[in-house]
């Protein structure tokens, strides 16, 4: 099942009989999409981005029956587009960029102004180590993150390029700028980025105070943007067509640009919180913005619009509203972490249903088996605290305890077993006490488990597995394991745990599967995830994974064979 949804109406305006107001899934795409990380669109034309880095391309009048990855082309792990062009960069060690559609500004860096129908690799950027990309209008920006160099190509008119010594509206791609450590883009003719120096510049179109400069003038160069908060509080900027959006760790919205679309009066030219959720303690999960269209998710899981919207024909466009779906269908749904506005004005929302791992450490954390110690009586796992926090457990637990009520630390423990953020704001709040900052990006679970996997250090139990060497000999290898994680995940090692003796320090594995299974059955329980190489012998693991699940009486739902396909492929 994707875990993609979308809310709009893909008919041309002369076909609606009706409004579009529901929550429409996604039921084309192919069996192996399981996964959708990103989506854009332009010309009427939409791309989706998979987990596994394949790009699908259909129209939004009609999806496709079946979308068809592109062919020959390596993972991919970012998609941007601009106004009739796309760019992507490879996953991988020396990232490529390839772009495709409307070349007429140059703004992919051919020299051919000819339309490009498929992802083609700019020869160009080859010896640059590109590692981001952007779009602006009919402008395309490359960041080389380790030198903070930004390159860029395209319409240079009104300051889009940020470069007056750009003159040529049609620029074959060169250096634009120094000490730039991240560039925003969008539905937009106007560019933020932070600098070096920890400041926010723009540049660009400012006919309506999109820039947040304090007047309207567009900026040819980039020019210093002030703001009421400090520059590293800034968790996301979306631009949109003469609008600009900044949301805040704390989960705060600040807009300025054109009034029609924000709804806060005339000459709005510099940044102002958002009056909708100023004074009611609404924290925001995440915004984006479309060429005409602002879109807001909660972390209540509301959705809120504003601008034009195809199928909500709203009599007033700078009147924000809250969508009401058919049949209260947002309360039936997985709470959504991510909203994307196209060109199209389509809204996408994307959700992560709880993964395998995180369902099985939610009962873990629930039952408290084999926990080894308490916070405010709750039993709680001292290394797996320690780790998500980075902090000792009783320097954690005399803070919690002395500075949080019981739901708050509730809501902590939630996140550090679940990655699931109940109260977004305080969580954060203690989070950033103990330095962490934007935790649902910087600090995820499997990331955090896989510095555990296999550590002699930390690990508090034994597994002895038979190991068959190429002369036929037996030998005994001892793999180092957290019992509480293997309790939490397999059937069987929670029983094992729960009737040997407490202070037994290993035990043997009978289960007859190989060395290499064994550990990649134990990194799936760690991680979710099967680290098959091309040099796995793939054939040999998919036999001794066939019957993996009844054995170690894993979760029943794990699709265990389907995941190994879908490694397989990578």
């Amino acid at each position: 099942m994707s875990n993609i949804k979308s809310l709009g109406d893909r008919r041309r305006k002369s076909e609606r009989t009706e409004k579009f107001e529901t929550l429409d899934p996604i039921k084309t795409f192919p069996k192996e999409v399981t996964k959708i990380v990103d989506v854009v669109d332009n010309n009427n034309k939409i791309v989706f981005l998979s987990s596994e880095g394949k790009l699908y391309q259909t129209t939004s009048k009609n999806y496709h029956e079946k979308l068809k990855a592109f062919e020959n082309l390596p993972p991919m792990k970012s998609i941007v587009s601009g106004y009739g062009h796309f760019l992507v960069i490879s996953n991988e060690e020396k990232p490529r960029v390839y772009g495709w559609g409307q070349n007429l500004h140059k703004q992919l860096g051919f020299s051919s102004n000819k339309i490009i129908q498929k992802p083609t690799l700019i020869e160009t950027l080859k010896e640059q180590n590109i590692e981001q990309i952007f779009c602006i209008g009919q402008s395309s920006f490359f960041l080389n993150k380790t030198t903070n160099v930004l390159f860029g190509c395209g319409d240079s008119a009104k300051g889009m390029l940020g470069n007056p010594e750009i003159t040529e509206e049609y620029a074959m791609i060169q250096k634009l700028h120094e000490n730039v450590a991240n560039v925003f883009g969008g539905q937009s003719n106007h560019t933020l980025m932070i600098k070096t120096d920890g400041k926010l510049y723009g540049f660009g179109f400012n006919e309506d105070g999109e820039l947040g400069l304090g007047h309207k003038n567009d900026a040819l160069t980039p020019t210093q943007i002030k703001l009421e908060f400090p520059v590293e509080d800034i968790s996301k900027i979306r631009l949109g067509f003469r609008l600009t959006s900044i949301l805040t760790n704390d989960g705060k919205l600040y807009v300025t640009g054109s009034t029609l679309r924000t709804g806060l009066g005339s000459d709005l030219t510099e940044f102002k919180q958002y009056p909708q959720f100023k004074n009611n303690n609404t924290a925001i999960k995440d915004i984006d913005s479309g060429l005409d269209l602002f879109a807001i998710l909660t972390q209540d899981n509301e959705i809120w619009v504003q601008g034009i919207f195809n199928g909500l024909d709203y009599e007033d466009s700078s009147v924000i509203r809250k969508i009401q779906t058919g049949n209260n269908l947002t309360n039936e749904l997985p709470t959504y972490n991510q909203i994307k506005c196209c060109e199209t004005n389509l809204i996408y929302f994307f959700f992560e249903s709880n993964s395998y791992l995180t369902q099985d450490l939610g009962k873990l954390l629930k039952n408290g088996y084999f926990s080894d110690c308490n916070i405010q009586d709750i039993p709680v796992h001292k290394i797996l605290i320690e780790t998500r926090i980075g902090k000792t457990f009783d320097l954690i637990k005399k803070y919690l305890e002395s500075n949080c009520k019981l739901n708050e630390i509730q809501d902590l423990l939630k996140w550090i077993y679940c990655d699931e953020m109940i109260n977004f704001k305080r969580t954060n709040e203690i989070l950033n006490h103990f330095g962490i900052q934007n935790a649902q990006k910087t600090k995820l679970l499997t990331n955090d488990l896989k510095q555990l996997l296999f550590d002699e250090q930390t690990s508090d139990f034994k597994l002895v597995v038979k190991n068959e060497e190429e002369d036929d000999k037996e030998e005994e290898e001892e793999l180092y394991i957290h019992k509480f994680i293997l309790a939490a995940r397999s059937g069987l090692f929670l029983n094992m745990f729960q009737n040997i003796e407490e202070n037994l320090q290993k035990v043997k594995d009978y289960s007859g599967k190989s060395l290499e299974t064994i550990e990649l059955l134990i990194t799936f329980l760690y991680t979710d995830e099967l680290p098959i190489t091309a040099d796995t012998d793939h054939e040999f693991i998919k036999e001794e994974f066939e019957d993996i699940v009844e054995y170690y009486q894993l979760n029943p739902r794990i699709p265990m064979m389907d995941i190994f396909e879908k490694c397989s492929k990578i």
